[in-house]
């Protein structure tokens, strides 16, 4: 595979007690966390999928479907982490990520530096070439009445020798 390639992804999930909320790979203090077969991190959902879509590789679902008990609870790191076997097998890495978390709550601009670094590791990528930013929907629609969390991804891939 030669050449640029963009992909983007996007993901949403409900909040529920009783689970720990998982964004970026790092848990993020409140009081509920996202449901889901994973640990429900749509941060990590959202990049992972952008990886598959710059890759011409379909979906999570397609690659970790829901309906394998295999992934019962798995972090969301580690399906990232098998994406990322992906890539590297096309000699390819991630020049960088713009990721958007759609939250109302909790506040979530303390948490940005950590999730960025943690995402930077598991993307192999500097920190630099990693952007997360928050926005909410001003109190619209389910995400504005704190029923769930979703995120946007755009991710770029490079043949590794050009980076």
């Amino acid at each position: 595979m030669s050449g640029s390639r963009i992909g983007q992804g996007f993901d949403a999930h409900r909040l529920v007690a009783g689970r720990p909320l998982i964004l970026g790979g790092v848990e993020v203090a409140h009081d509920r966390g996202l449901e889901g077969h994973s640990d429900g991190d749509v941060l990590l959902h959202a990049t992972s999928s952008a990886l598959l879509g710059a890759l011409g590789e379909g979906d999570l679902g397609r690659h970790f479907p829901a309906s394998n008990p295999e992934y019962q609870g798995i972090a969301s790191s580690q399906l990232l982490r098998r994406v990322m076997d992906r890539v590297r097998e096309r000699s390819l890495a991630v020049a960088n990520l713009d990721a958007t978390l759609i939250a109302e709550e909790p506040r979530l601009g303390g948490f940005l530096g950590r999730i960025e670094a943690r995402i930077a590791e598991l993307l192999e990528a500097p920190i630099e070439r990693i952007n997360v930013k928050v926005t909410s929907t001003d109190g619209l629609g389910a995400i504005g009445r704190a029923e769930g969390i979703a995120s946007l991804a755009v991710v770029l891939l490079e043949p590794k020798g050009e980076l």
